[in-house]
């Protein structure tokens, strides 16, 4: 027997339907998006927050999160631009570019 317990629960298919759209963008699945509501829920009970303030403290979570994984690609997108600068192949890059658009300007001009 599997140390977590599940059970099964009737629930309206229109909140299925928004839970699914609501996981795609996080990738969460349906029933881990209802659990992460659930959460929620218990949360704003357990500590008398209003719905407005709870949804008040979520956004502000919810986009520092993402200004951190912004952050993060940049200096990705940093690193690899410079890792390829040192090794000069960014030059070749831009040399092909340079030769692929003009051969295609040439193209378009006959």
């Amino acid at each position: 027997m599997s140390s977590t317990a599940f059970s099964s629960v009737k629930l309206p298919a229109a909140l299925v339907d928004k839970a699914r759209e609501a996981a795609q963008p996080m990738r969460r699945s349906v029933a881990s998006q209802i659990e992460y509501w659930a959460t929620l829920g218990q949360v704003v009970e357990h500590t008398g927050l209003s719905v407005q303030e709870a949804r008040t403290a979520i956004e502000r979570y919810e986009s520092t999160a993402k200004a951190s994984r912004v952050d993060t690609q940049a200096m990705a997108m940093i690193d690899q631009f410079l890792s390829i600068e040192t090794d000069g192949s960014l030059a070749d890059k831009v040399r092909e570019a340079i030769a692929e658009n003009r051969t295609q300007a040439v193209k378009a001009a006959k």
